[in-house]
């Protein structure tokens, strides 16, 4: 009885670690690091703040931030899609965890 219970707790300590292993790894987004990312890529296109009124360029961080719906989550999801005639640049997902977290910080209150 006493080596069924052994073998049992060996087994759900496996299996737990096993879940571990190939658990997807969640990135929380570092608002800086997306914020240096966004100045070396996106700058040409994008303001950090304020309101572009220049059809030529994108809207600002802070307006995208600001439209309704436009979390984090949105904002993830969207950076993992090509957006005509928005320069697709590859960046790896921790990165776009991070530009994801620099512009949902930007959202007014």
């Amino acid at each position: 009885m006493a080596t069924d219970v052994r073998i049992r707790t060996w087994f759900a300590g496996v299996l737990a670690l096993a879940l571990l292993c190939v658990a997807p790894v969640v990135h929380a987004g570092d608002p800086a690091s997306g914020q240096r990312i966004v100045e070396k890529w996106c700058s040409q296109c994008h303001a950090q703040t304020g309101a572009e009124t220049n059809a030529d360029r994108g809207p600002t961080y802070e307006q995208i931030a600001s439209r309704e719906g436009r979390d984090e989550r949105y904002i993830r999801a969207f950076l993992d899609r090509d957006h005509f005639p928005m320069t697709t640049y590859r960046l790896f997902d921790h990165e776009k965890d991070d530009v994801a977290a620099f512009i949902a910080s930007l959202r007014r209150r």
